[in-house]
């Protein structure tokens, strides 16, 4: 019984990881890609992912606050990024995968550009997105 007992602990502890992650294709629709151009309002570089927030002003005029969903600080960080390269006010162009629910302002980033200096990360500046 306590061997049984042991077995199955482990088990839940071994899945329970599993469990927590989420997938992207219930929040994006993977298939699709947007681009979106505006001024970083907020970093959050953090885990188990980093967020971009940009302020983009639509076709309209208005200005609308997109939340871009990035990588983990480990992952950012073996590609080169730190909490340091993007700053406020930085004017950047993303692409990704929209939300599934387009009046939530979601955006996983695919691709990141900042024209002011040239600076890419992602598929175009040949690092794998995950």
């Amino acid at each position: 019984m306590k061997r049984f007992l042991a077995v199955s602990l482990l088990a839940l502890a071994v899945a329970a990881p599993a469990y927590a992650h989420h997938s992207f294709a219930a929040t994006y629709r993977e298939k699709d890609s947007v681009t979106i151009e505006g001024e970083l309002v907020q970093l959050d570089f953090r885990n188990p992912h980093s967020f971009v927030h940009l302020d983009v002003k639509e076709k309209d005029g208005t200005v609308v606050r997109y939340a871009v969903e990035w990588g983990g600080v480990g992952q950012l960080g073996q590609q080169g990024v730190t909490r340091e390269t993007l700053r406020v006010g930085d004017h950047v162009i993303i692409t990704g995968a929209p939300g599934r629910n387009p009046a939530d302002h979601r955006v996983r980033m695919v691709t990141l550009k900042r024209p002011s200096d040239g600076f890419t990360w992602g598929q175009a500046a040949g690092q794998t997105v995950d």
